[in-house]
C-alpha cells in the first residue's frame, strides 16, 4: 500500500493590513474582478491609509500571494481576469446613458422618490447577458402599487424582458435602513449610483451609516447628480391614490405577489425565501437566486482554502 505523505503549506505571519487586504481581493476573486491599488484601499477592512496600500500589495505579489498585470492585483489567473474586467468596463460605459434615461423613466412612475443603479453595472462592469439593475425607494405605504406599475410595463411594453429595466429591491421613505448587514451588502450599498431624487438618496445613505462604519476608506455615493422633480401626471396620479382604497389596494398587491412568488419558488426553503424574497409594506426583494447567501458562503470557503495554501489565518 502506497503512503502518500501530507503536505501543508509552510506557516506565515501576516500583518492586520496584510489580512485584511488578501480578504479583500479574495472577496473580488469570486466574481473574477481584479482590483487597482485604489479600488483595493476603497473596499479594506480594517481600513489603511493609502500610503500603506501599494508598498503591501507589491510586497505580497513579491511573495507569490498576489498576481499583478499592468496595475491590477488579485490571487489567481489575473491576466485573463484584467481581460474580462477591461470587456465588461467598456460594455457597461456603452449602455450607461441608457440606464441614466431609464432611471429618469422610472422616477416618472407614482410614488417613486429615488431611483438607484444596483448590482454590476453600479461598479462599471456588464456581462455579455448582463441586465441593467435598479435600487427603487418609494413613499411610503404605496410600494407595492409602485412596484406593480412598474413591472406591469415590464410585461407589457418590454415584453417582459429584463436587459434594461429589472427592478428587484423597494424600499420606502419611513424604512431606509437595510436590515442585512454583512460585507455583501455594504459593498452593494456603497457602490449603488443614484439616478434620481437626490435629497431622497442623501437620507438612504444618511440611514445606512452601518456601511460606511465597516468600509470606511469607500467614500458616499454622489446624490447631486441624481435630479429631484415630479411631472404633473405623476402628480395628478398620486392625488387620485390618497385614499382608504388606495392602502387596501397596496397591501392586497403584496399578499398576491407573495403568494405567486411562494407557488413559484416552493424549492426554497423557509428562511432562505425570507432572506431573499423579503416581502413586508414597506419592503420588496427579489432575489430569487439567493445571490447573497452563495456569495457570503462562497466567500467562507475561499478563504478556508487560501488559509490552507498560505499556511495562516485571515480572520
Amino acid at each position: 500500500m502506497e503512503i502518500r505523505e501530507t503536505i501543508t503549506a509552510p506557516q506565515r505571519t501576516l500583518s492586520t493590513l496584510q489580512r485584511g487586504l488578501l480578504r479583500t481581493l479574495a472577496y473580488f476573486d469570486l466574481f473574477r474582478h481584479p482590483l487597482r491599488t485604489e479600488e483595493v484601499l476603497r473596499f479594506m477592512c480594517p481600513p489603511a491609509h493609502a500610503a500603506q496600500v501599494g508598498p503591501l500589495l507589491h510586497e505580497l505579489t513579491e511573495q507569490g500571494c498576489l498576481e499583478h498585470t499592468d496595475g491590477f492585483f488579485g490571487l489567481a489567473d489575473v491576466h485573463d481576469a484584467v481581460a474580462k474586467r477591461r470587456e465588461e468596463n467598456a460594455r457597461a460605459l456603452s449602455r450607461m446613458a441608457r440606464a441614466h434615461r431609464m432611471s429618469r423613466f422610472i422616477g416618472r412612475f407614482p410614488f417613486v422618490r429615488g431611483v438607484m443603479l444596483s448590482g454590476s453595472i453600479s461598479k462599471g462592469c456588464l456581462a455579455v447577458d448582463g441586465d441593467i439593475d435598479y435600487f427603487v425607494i418609494t413613499a411610503p405605504g404605496r410600494l407595492w402599487i409602485a412596484r406593480t406599475l412598474l413591472v406591469a410595463y415590464k410585461k407589457v411594453f418590454l415584453l417582459n424582458r429584463r436587459r434594461d429595466f429589472c427592478v428587484n429591491y423597494f424600499v420606502d421613505t419611513e424604512h431606509l435602513a437595510i436590515e442585512d448587514r454583512n460585507l455583501f451588502t455594504a459593498i452593494e450599498l456603497l457602490t449603488l449610483v443614484p439616478t434620481y431624487g437626490s435629497r431622497t438618496c442623501s437620507a438612504f445613505f444618511a440611514a445606512n451609516g452601518w456601511a460606511s462604519a465597516l468600509l470606511p476608506n469607500a467614500p458616499l455615493p454622489d446624490t447631486a447628480q441624481a435630479p429631484d422633480g415630479d411631472g404633473p401626471v405623476k402628480r395628478m396620479t398620486e392625488r387620485l391614490l390618497r385614499n382608504g382604497l388606495a392602502d387596501e389596494m397596496d397591501e392586497w398587491l403584496m399578499h398576491r405577489t407573495v403568494r405567486h412568488w411562494r407557488t413559484r419558488f416552493t424549492e426554497m426553503e423557509r428562511e432562505h425565501f425570507e432572506l431573499a424574497m423579503r416581502s413586508r409594506r414597506y419592503v420588496s426583494k427579489h432575489h430569487p437566486r439567493e445571490f447573497q447567501r452563495k456569495v457570503l458562503e462562497a466567500f467562507e470557503q475561499r478563504l478556508i482554502r487560501l488559509e490552507n495554501e498560505l499556511g495562516t489565518s485571515l480572520r
